[in-house]
């Protein structure tokens, strides 16, 4: 995993300066390419080499450069699928290279990655800007006066976008319409991010910038399933996203995905579980906010896991507010993410480099209470289906007072995100999981993995959001996950896994996992003494309740005041 810089002229400065403000994407090496035309930066995070091995930028066979954050989980099946593929080290950037080019930029329909990368076509003079089709890994990108940065993050291209310190419009209309900014603009004004499945080319003689692919993986109709067929495909994902030699931990909240995952690892690797325990008070060690963490210890016992209950509380809670609202680089709803940012921070310190987690398991098998209240919807049309996901899905007030052409917004996350492609008429509740495996998975879940797991250098793995995984579940109809009634969700799951794992964690309801925050601002003052006087400052704040209104203002506050944004 790694980071990925660069711009369309000669400016090595600026380049270097970007990679030193996300040093902690890649610690183990760092190098750069410069030509009259181009300037490529990459940090590395070795994975699967040693890093004099995997060192980049990458010189393709044709003489192309390449920059690459990702990995391949089918690096293994490629190399016996093209036998005259014969690579001298164990790096999936060697194949990557020779893919782009054996068969050109089609090459990412073949990989079942996580990946952002940037190839540099020395004989065209072109750059392709590629995102994985889940949209796990980052890619940002800006076009001014006929020249274009990238990089993995944002925060490195605040200095050269000209009026980057404003807030953009458009992603702020719809982060406070639905508590997240799905849209391809970024919240600073003249920056944007790839979409997921998104290829971009880039003509350096012309300076045109097009779309040349969305890869998306939509799955089909079937309508029925075999449930150890389930589990074999699952297994094999599981295998596949163990690649590498660097020491993995899984994320174990307690629920049905994430023990899913860690028992078939424990088949293949020396995991070690982590676990949060939430302190409603401090002065009470023994008592858990969740009852999620006692399911996740009963099954790290039954099953030998090497296992860390991972404690929250108030003091840490404010110790990582500032830190995660700053590496998010955009405002979230959600108030638990300073407990994500402390989560890393311990197993970083455990000497993880790879972490498991369950993330999209709910959005291909239908997890959601939500789903039902799709099915009940009836949807007539991709646009109605849309607008219902946009406005109810998080089923948040607005944050702040504003006009807003909802239809418009509509339009850009058609033309965008939310392409046409992803309405199937038959099964409208699988459309709806689409929008939420590309939205909500995209810009909640992945970015909260990437930014947290990063800043302390570490690599997310999500094996539910591979392309196996999401086409065998996706070509399963909606009404067999939910057994068909609105009583069972996640059927295929809670079915396959009978006398496989706990029954208490197969019968175990949908938690969201969160914190005393009211809680532990009222009652532990001194902890939270910045939180508060931050949150003191918005005038309005009473006015609405406090569990849906003050969260999600106070993170806006915070991210405007480190980013030293205006409106």
């Amino acid at each position: 995993m790694c980071g990925i810089y660069g711009i369309s002229e000669r400016n090595l400065s600026w380049v270097k300066s970007y990679m030193r403000k996300c040093h902690y994407r890649g610690p183990d090496n760092n190098d750069t390419y410069c030509d009259e035309n181009v300037t490529l930066g990459h940090n590395l995070l070795s994975i699967t080499d040693t890093p004099l091995q995997g060192i980049q930028p990458w010189k393709t066979n044709k003489g192309n450069i390449l920059i690459y954050n990702g990995e391949i989980f089918n690096y293994y099946d490629l190399c016996n699928r093209y036998t005259n593929f014969k690579p001298k080290t164990q790096c999936d950037t060697e194949l990557l290279a020779w893919g782009l080019d054996e068969f050109g930029i089609d090459f990412v329909e073949q990989i079942d990655s996580m990946h952002a990368f940037v190839l540099w076509d020395i004989k065209t003079k072109q750059l392709f800007l590629s995102r994985d089709h889940a949209g796990i890994k980052p890619l940002y990108y800006s076009q001014n006066n006929g020249v274009i940065v990238f990089g993995s993050e944002a925060k490195g291209l605040l200095d050269i976008v000209p009026g980057s310190r404003n807030i953009d419009h458009t992603a702020f209309t719809c982060w406070n319409i639905s508590g997240l900014n799905v849209s391809n603009h970024s919240f600073f004004k003249g920056i944007k991010k790839l979409m997921p499945g998104e290829t971009l080319r880039y003509d350096i003689k012309t300076k045109k910038l097009i779309q040349v692919k969305r890869n998306i993986i939509l799955g089909g109709k079937g309508l029925s399933f075999n449930e150890e067929e389930f589990r074999d495909v699952f297994d094999k994902t599981i295998q596949e996203c163990l690649i590498g030699n660097r020491p993995i931990g899984t994320f174990l909240s307690g629920g049905l995905d994430s023990a899913m995952i860690a028992i078939h690892a424990k088949k293949y690797t020396n995991q070690k579980t982590f676990t949060n325990h939430i302190q409603p008070c401090p002065a009470d060690p023994n008592e858990d906010y969740n009852s999620d963490s006692s399911e996740a210890k009963i099954l790290a016992q039954d099953s030998g896991f090497n296992h860390t209950m991972v404690v929250h509380s108030p003091k840490l809670y404010a110790k990582y507010w500032k830190t995660s609202v700053e590496a998010l680089e955009e405002p979230l709803y959600n108030p638990s993410i300073p407990m994500y940012a402390h989560m890393n921070d311990v197993m970083s310190k455990h000497g993880i480099v790879i972490t498991l987690a369950g993330d999209m398991g709910d959005e291909i098998l239908c997890g959601y209470p939500s789903y039902i209240n799709a099915y009940r919807q009836n949807f007539k049309s991709h646009r109605e289906c849309v607008l219902f996901w946009l406005t109810k899905r998080l089923i948040r007030p607005p944050s702040f007072k504003m006009n807003i052409n909802i239809n418009e917004l509509i339009d850009l996350l058609i033309d965008t995100i939310f392409p046409v492609s992803l309405w199937d008429k038959d099964d409208p509740v699988s459309s709806y999981m689409r929008l939420d495996q590309q939205g909500l998975c995209s810009e909640d879940y992945f970015r909260r993995n990437d930014r947290l797991g990063m800043l302390y250098s570490m690599e997310g793995r999500f094996p539910f959001a591979s392309k196996k995984m999401i086409s065998y579940c996706m070509n399963i109809h909606s009404s067999f996950k939910m057994n068909n009634s609105l009583e069972s969700l996640k059927s295929i799951s809670r079915n396959s896994y009978q006398n496989i794992l706990p029954q208490s964690i197969i019968d175990k309801s949908k938690t969201g996992w969160t914190a005393p925050i009211n809680l532990w601002r009222s009652q532990y003052k001194k902890e939270c003494s910045e939180i508060n006087r931050i949150a003191s400052q918005i005038t309005d704040i009473k006015k609405l309740p406090e569990d849906k209104r003050w969260a999600p203002v106070l993170h806006f506050m915070t991210w405007k005041k480190t980013y030293d944004m205006n409106f």
